[in-house]
């Protein structure tokens, strides 16, 4: 005999179908771009076409649903990563390995749905994703600095915007990016990032916390 109420218990079932169409929009977005049918997305989660519209109206909101969950999935990561390497510069690795897919999607949504991303930085919840994350950044790359891993003339923006850049598709590349490819330039990107006796100090132009609306 269980002592969970029909309320609760709608609202668990409610709250898997929801995660259950986020994760098939996601996943069909990944394979197979913007225009997956949502009746595909229906079908994927294994849910009726009532249920997903009841969650998501139209396609404009479950964009929203996918990007502040994939936004929540980066700050889980940073947050993971701060709390469980004692060591700063690894904890920057880190997160900038394992953050690399989901910025991946967040850069394909926002080239595939530009209306809707420039209303998303306008939504609470995602600048407040946006704010714990910058903050948790500037911490480890604070801490790595006095370490002496990172050189001191970069900050947490400059390795958010790095990523971005980093991670955009290029216009009129006939190949598609692996993620060995991706692997490889974050090497490469990471390894400019180290401190060392010998590196060139870089031109003014950085973007603080403040101008990616992280303060």
């Amino acid at each position: 005999m269980t002592n969970e109420s029909p309320g609760r218990k709608l609202r668990a079932d409610a709250r898997r179908n929801r995660e259950q169409i986020i994760e098939a929009a996601r996943n069909l977005i990944a394979e197979r771009g913007a225009e997956v049918p949502m009746e595909e997305v229906a079908r994927r989660a294994g849910v009726g076409a009532a249920t997903l519209y009841r969650r998501f109206p139209d396609r404009e909101a479950l964009v929203r649903g996918v990007a502040l969950d994939g936004f929540g999935r980066v700050v889980a990561i940073a947050r993971d990563a701060e709390d469980e390497e004692r060591d700063a510069w690894r904890a920057l690795s880190r997160f900038i390995r394992r953050a690399a897919a989901e910025l991946r999607l967040a850069t394909w949504l926002s080239i595939w749905f530009t209306s809707t991303w420039e209303q998303l930085h306008a939504d609470p919840e995602e600048r407040r994703l946006r704010q714990t994350l910058l903050k948790i950044l500037d911490r480890l790359v604070r801490r790595a600095q006095a370490d002496g891993d990172l050189r001191h003339d970069v900050d947490a923006g400059d390795l958010t915007l790095m990523m971005a850049l980093l991670l955009r598709p290029l216009p009129g590349l006939r190949v598609e990016l692996t993620q060995r490819n991706v692997d490889r330039y974050l090497a490469l990107m990471l390894d400019g990032l180290r401190a060392g006796p010998d590196i060139q100090p870089l031109p003014d132009g950085e973007l603080g916390l403040a101008d990616l609306g992280g303060a």
